[in-house]
């Protein structure tokens, strides 16, 4: 009986965590509803600071959290736009270089007064999309790619992330596959639908040959206008649009905080 009172215990604990997602442009967090996968409250944004060093950053967090009236004990989630290695940022885009070695867990961490998991942001989005939305129940192995400045990727195998996978920078016919292929390059070369999923026809046909997944999830901006461009692509692997959007990093942090945890 005390096991169950236990179990009960931590459900309720657990019912709730909270996301941040740590931008180029802003910084944007809520509390998630880990049932529903969708926020529990309104979500806050800040401007990221600039410069975007590890102590600026921070703190801007420790402001978004403070906006809130949490518990102590509601595990913290963080994405960020790096390779994150055992909580180290391995890389920095869009933010200070002086981020690469900084631990971004222990830095956030000590900011918030708080226990804080950090994880890559496409792998943050992913998760999200096979937890609770696009790829939901489904089985094996699901790749989402985010299409947007870059590529972003993130790899779900029966419902585990292989977390930092760096997609987006295969080479592929000579290029890095994002210089090419990401919304970006539709932009800057002013490519139209059917000229750009040419170039998408290329990278998922290369990806999928080295994966073979049972799902691909497109997400990104673009992903909205997904009717113009996923419907002449001919591959093999069923593809489909992202559901979670704008909301998937918050979620995915939180949910990966309150796995960790």
């Amino acid at each position: 009986m005390s096991h169950d009172k236990h179990d009960k215990h931590a459900k309720k604990k657990h019912a709730v965590a909270f996301g941040i997602d740590i931008g180029g442009s802003g910084i944007k967090g809520a509390p998630v509803d880990l049932h529903a996968g969708e926020f529990a409250a309104d979500r806050v944004r800040i401007p990221t600071p600039l410069p975007a060093t590890p102590d600026a950053v921070s703190q801007t967090v420790a402001e978004v959290v403070a906006k809130f009236d949490l518990d102590k004990d509601v595990p913290i989630g963080v994405t960020f736009p790096a390779v994150i290695l055992h909580g180290v940022a391995q890389s920095a885009a869009n933010v200070d270089k002086s981020w690469i070695g900084t631990n971004v867990e222990t830095a956030v961490g000590a900011a918030t007064g708080r226990k804080v998991v950090a994880v890559n942001d496409a792998d943050a989005a992913g998760f999200a999309e096979v937890k609770y939305g696009a790829a939901k129940d489904v089985d094996g192995v699901v790749l989402v790619v985010t299409l947007g400045t870059g590529i972003g990727s993130a790899l779900i195998v029966d419902g585990r992330l292989v977390p930092n996978t760096e997609l987006g920078h295969l080479e592929i016919d000579g290029f890095d596959a994002e210089s090419r292929a990401a919304d970006s390059a539709r932009d800057r070369e002013n490519l139209d639908w059917a000229a750009w999923s040419q170039r998408l026809q290329r990278y998922f046909t290369v990806v999928e040959n080295l994966f073979w997944p049972d799902l691909i999830v497109v997400g990104g901006g673009v992903s909205k206008h997904h009717e113009h461009f996923l419907p002449l692509l001919d591959i093999r692997t069923r593809i489909i649009p992202a559901e979670l959007r704008n909301a998937a990093g918050i979620v995915g942090a939180a949910a990966l905080a309150a796995k960790a945890h």
